[in-house]
């Protein structure tokens, strides 16, 4: 099948820093022109639509993963260089890059340790970090909003709940991020060997304290992962290291992103921040307002294990499509009026937990961070005024600013 030759989607250019600091009046002329595209640098399919990128999460004939169906060989793939080795052991030991049967085993096991109750009972411990970090921060007269609330505050929440000693959670930022960077569009050789590093030193780090909690188990998520058993099953040491890091990796980046994108949507739509101030009870659709309005992930990706057609076009098998999340939640035949920030919209069906049999695990658990947090610094500081414009940071899949440089009065 021949790929057709689509010059006009040449605005959608996810190296370009001018693209990712704006992407959707890109998005928009996809979704008009060519809601699915082939993007050749890429080899991907591009999916713009809130209705196909919706209905693809669901279809089980695409997956994160092949491999569970056909070798790289079988698949018409190249098998990945041997010194990823380390870094797609840690990650398929986890859930995220599998499919069911072994996605379905993986998730009930952790289900089981991971339940709402235990993320409910977590929000008196999410309130008193918030409170802690905010605090400090309007002592200071304010700073950057990213490195000083955003960050601390999930990274703090999952070494908690996954019983890392204090002294060492400075290292889980820096693993969790050079890992992240192999889920960019074609990572460079450096961003790869960076994922490798941190992948391993991960492991290793969690496979020593894992056998730590099997011989001493404590009150805490690696303990109840390492003694989960589900009629005679259980986690195996690379899947438990695998969810652990999962858990760290996925739930502080969407969450660090989605408080910076957030607050910096906020400043720039002022007459919505003062709403927000004036009646906290708009809190909880304010969190899923800014999730839509500046998606922390902008795009997810799909291979294709049956020949399938999304959108009016058929797509082949072995080939991968490239789910736009940040599109998606800006389609108007599904949010009236996207472009605009609404903190009170109610109906808005945004995509940016995914769906489907991989939706977000720690949605609840990001709820409650959000929550805690904007409400926290929305209560301690009766002025915030940005310092200087920000620069979003050059990755397009995992988006995010630089900083966020801010004072308050």
């Amino acid at each position: 099948m021949g790929y057709p030759d689509y010059h006009d989607v040449v605005r959608f250019d996810p190296w370009n820093p001018a693209f990712v600091a704006h992407p959707y009046d890109a998005y928009g002329e996809l979704r008009d022109s060519r809601p699915v595209s082939f993007f050749e640098p890429t080899g991907q399919w591009l999916v713009a639509r809130h209705q196909d990128v919706n209905a693809a999460l669901r279809d089980r004939r695409l997956g994160r993963s092949y491999l569970h169906v056909a070798s790289h060989e079988e698949f018409g793939r190249r098998p990945e260089p041997d010194f990823q080795e380390p870094f797609w052991r840690v990650t398929r030991g986890g859930m995220l890059d599998v499919e069911p049967p072994v996605h379905t085993r993986l998730r009930r096991l952790v289900s089981k340790a991971f339940t709402p109750r235990m993320v409910e009972e977590l929000r008196p411990r999410v309130r008193r970090v918030a409170g802690e970090l905010v605090d400090g921060f309007v002592e200071r007269g304010g700073g950057d909003l990213i490195a000083e609330v955003a960050e601390p505050l999930p990274v703090t929440v999952i070494a908690e709940m996954l019983g890392v000693p204090e002294a060492d959670r400075h290292l889980l930022r820096p693993w969790s991020a050079g890992m992240c960077g192999m889920y960019e569009l074609a990572p460079s050789v450096e961003a790869q060997h960076t994922a490798v590093r941190a992948a391993s030193e991960f492991a290793a780090y969690l496979r020593a304290l894992a056998a730590e909690r099997r011989a001493r188990p404590g009150d805490d998520l690696i303990s109840a992962l390492a003694q989960v058993v589900d009629e005679g099953d259980r986690l195996t040491e690379d899947e438990l290291v695998g969810t652990c890091v999962l858990l760290l990796n996925a739930g502080h980046e969407a969450t660090v992103n989605v408080t910076g994108n957030g607050w910096w949507a906020l400043l720039r739509n002022p007459g919505e921040l003062e709403r927000l101030r004036d009646d906290l009870s708009l809190l909880p659709t304010a969190i899923e307002e800014l999730m839509r309005y500046d998606t922390p992930l902008q795009l997810f990706e799909r291979w294709v294990l049956e020949d399938v057609t999304i959108g009016g076009v058929d797509i082949p098998k072995g080939v991968e499509v490239a789910l736009l999340f940040g599109s998606a939640n800006h389609d108007p035949e599904v949010f009236a009026d996207p472009g605009r920030l609404d903190i009170g919209r109610r109906d808005n069906p945004h995509i940016s937990f995914g769906a489907g049999i991989h939706f977000c695990l720690g949605a609840p658990l990001a709820r409650v961070e959000l929550a805690e947090s904007f409400g926290a610094l929305l209560k301690a500081a009766p002025k915030i005024e940005l310092v200087e414009e920000p620069v979003w940071k050059p990755n397009y899949v995992i988006r995010g600013l630089e900083a966020l440089n801010v004072s308050i009065g």
